[in-house]
């Protein structure tokens, strides 16, 4: 048995399913967007309803849209009967997943949310069923088959019904003007939340542990400061203070292979012209993105005048538990 072969018939069954879902994406899921943005926007919130395998993504859909300042709670459609329809009120969105539309508990459950003034929006495979009929929207998430061998177990129907969750929950994040600044907000522990919440004025190398020289100092002395700073880079900054250029020890070593005398050459015609800056008062995550991005290690602070005021080194982003 080939079982790397079976694992990408898995694979390609459940990407071509998303493929199909991708291009019958259309003014029902606009609908659902602007219906769920205008409960949000009243104070309202979004209930999410499912049994079985569409329960377990009830609850991924949920925490998705909760961490991206959507309130969300999961409710229990057997618990529901028995004093959980509390959570429900009128104004709430009631985002219902069934993949075939026909789910008993689902659909006794219906009678008593429509005692509410709900709008229900469905993620259901079947468009003409019992519940989808009952819906005042209905996304489509239907699949030509699973991708259990046997056509059974949801693999494809549950994995294009996550799909369609996921992209309802970050379409509403752009909708409702959701930044950076708010997700720090809902993310405070770990190093997302840590690299959110902190600005690179607060992790700069600065005073005393920032190496400074000017463009006519010698190699050696901007080594001497970078050694009393214990950083692996020194900013030179010209005589009015301005950003003149960044020198590393891998300028150091790549200028000593080619001339034996580098120590004493100005550090001015060895560093690197025009680095890769980052302003002060921006988020610290940026410094993340920016150093991947530029595959450097050492990152220039500017302050509001575009003077050079610290370094950021990408060694300090483990100790700081940004990465």
């Amino acid at each position: 048995m080939d079982y790397i072969d079976k694992a990408r018939r898995v694979i390609q069954l459940e990407i071509d399913e998303l493929q199909a879902l991708l291009e019958r994406v259309g003014e029902p899921f606009e609908r659902a967007v602007e219906t769920l943005r205008a409960t949000l926007e009243s104070g309202r919130k979004i209930v999410v309803v499912g049994v079985g395998k569409s329960h377990n993504i009830g609850h991924k859909i949920a925490a998705t849209l909760n961490s991206t300042g959507a309130t969300s709670v999961v409710l229990n459609s057997q618990n529901a009967l028995h004093g959980d329809l509390g959570v429900v009120a009128d104004g709430d969105v009631v985002l219902a997943l069934s993949y075939s539309g026909e789910t008993e508990e689902l659909l006794a459950l219906l009678p008593a949310l429509r005692r509410f003034e709900i709008t229900v929006v469905t993620l259901c495979g079947a468009p003409d069923s019992t519940l989808a009929r009952n819906s005042e929207i209905v996304l489509d998430s239907h699949v030509s088959r699973e991708a259990c061998p046997l056509n059974l177990a949801p693999t494809s129907s549950s994995t294009v019904m996550l799909a369609l969750g996921d992209a309802l929950a970050m379409v509403l994040l752009e909708a409702r003007g959701f930044r950076q600044e708010d997700f720090a907000k809902l993310h405070p522990g770990g190093s997302l939340g840590r690299a959110l919440l902190t600005k690179v004025s607060d992790i700069m190398r600065s005073g005393e542990a920032l190496a400074k020289a000017a463009p006519g100092d010698t190699v050696r002395e901007t080594l001497e400061r970078m050694t009393v700073a214990r950083t692996g880079a020194a900013v030179i900054a010209a005589d009015d203070g301005t950003l003149a250029g960044i020198f590393t020890q891998g300028d150091f070593v790549r200028a000593a292979q080619r001339d034996p005398e580098a120590l004493a050459r100005p550090v001015g015609d060895l560093m690197t012209r025009e680095p890769v800056t980052i302003p002060a008062d921006r988020l610290a995550a940026e410094v993340v993105a920016t150093l991947s991005q530029h595959r450097i290690d050492d990152l220039v602070v500017l302050d509001a005048d575009g003077r050079p005021v610290g370094l950021v080194d990408s060694q300090d982003l483990s100790r700081l538990k940004l990465v």
